[in-house]
């Protein structure tokens, strides 16, 4: 048996699950699970919709938004990006997110990879997307965003 297929051996059944949170992006829950060797354990768990992220090129110039991250109590400049709503398709968020957030419509969107950013303890998925092909459209952010848009050398 390859590496890859051999993967049952670690997987962890869960016996019970405990709610602690329900909140309106992310829920916080704490499952007992039997490990593969019979002994129990307890895994705190994040469970979130996922994400969009896009890699937008402007006439060779990353695309970015500067905004305020509360749970790292500072400024970050990060690529746009936003979560899924239910059941919404990773690329028309990928469009909706970047449109809102910057001002910028993709003509295309192609989509890179996709990856869970914290695996240990959450199940965020995020999907990233590269566009060098933008038009003018409308921002929009959300009511409680505060942003700049702006670009940066790719150096």
């Amino acid at each position: 048996m390859d590496r890859l297929s051999d993967h049952r051996k670690y997987e962890e059944t869960t016996i019970d699950t405990t709610p602690i949170y329900e909140g309106r992006i992310i829920s916080v829950q704490v499952d007992r699970v039997r490990l593969p060797d019979g002994r129990t354990a307890q895994r705190e768990l994040v469970k979130h919709p996922g994400a969009v992220a896009v890699l937008a090129l402007l006439d060779g110039r990353m695309l970015v938004v500067r905004q305020y991250r509360k749970p790292l109590e500072r400024t970050l400049i990060e690529i746009p990006a936003g979560k899924l709503d239910p059941g919404e398709d990773p690329a028309g968020a990928a469009a909706r997110e970047l449109e809102e957030e910057t001002g910028w419509r993709a003509r295309t969107l192609t989509h890179l990879s996709s990856f869970y950013t914290s695996p240990g303890f959450a199940d965020e998925i995020i999907h990233l997307y590269f566009t060098d092909e933008l038009e003018r459209g409308d921002a929009v952010p959300d009511e409680d965003e505060f942003l700049d848009v702006f670009t940066l050398s790719l150096e």
